[in-house]
C-alpha cells in the first residue's frame, strides 16, 4: 500500500473544504431569499432540459451524481411543493416521468440569479482570468472521465 504524500493530503483537504465553504455560500443566500436548497436548483435544472418529454428518475440520478435514495427523496420533497408532477409510465409498474410545473420553472429562474452572483463573487472576484483558467485546467486532470 502507498500512502500519500503531505502535500497530496493537502491538497485533497483543501478541495474538500473549498467545496464546502462555497456550497454553504450559496446554500446561505438561497435561504436568506427564501428559497430551496441548491440540490433544487440542480435537479429543476436537470428536468427542464429534458424538456416536455421529461425525465425518468434514474436519468436524473445519473444526472446529479445522487445515490438512488437520495434521488428519491430529493424528488419527494419537490413534488410536495409543486413544482413537478410524477406520471406513471405505461407497462412500467415502477416507472415515472418527472416533468416540471410552471411554479418549478418560475423557482428556478428566481434562484438563478443569486447561484449566478455568488459564483461571480466566489470565484470571478478571487481569481484573475489567468488564474481562473490555470485552476480549472488542473481541475479537468482531477475530473472524472463524463459520458
Amino acid at each position: 500500500m502507498t500512502n500519500p504524500t503531505s502535500q497530496t493530503t493537502r491538497i485533497w483537504t483543501s478541495l474538500l473544504t473549498v467545496s464546502q465553504d462555497l456550497t454553504d455560500s450559496i446554500e446561505a443566500e438561497l435561504k436568506t431569499h427564501g428559497l430551496p436548497k441548491l440540490s433544487w436548483y440542480d435537479a429543476l435544472l436537470e428536468i427542464e432540459k429534458a424538456g416536455a418529454d421529461g425525465i425518468r428518475p434514474y436519468e436524473l440520478k445519473e444526472r446529479l451524481l445522487l445515490p438512488q435514495y437520495g434521488t428519491s427523496r430529493l424528488l419527494d420533497r419537490i413534488a410536495k411543493a409543486g413544482l413537478i408532477t410524477r406520471q406513471d409510465v405505461e407497462n412500467d409498474g415502477r416507472g415515472q416521468i418527472i416533468r416540471l410545473t410552471p411554479k418549478g420553472r418560475d423557482t428556478r429562474k428566481v434562484m438563478w440569479p443569486i447561484y449566478a452572483a455568488m459564483l461571480v463573487r466566489s470565484i470571478e472576484h478571487r481569481l484573475s482570468n489567468s488564474e481562473a483558467v490555470a485552476l480549472g485546467r488542473l481541475l479537468s486532470k482531477l475530473a472524472k472521465p463524463r459520458s
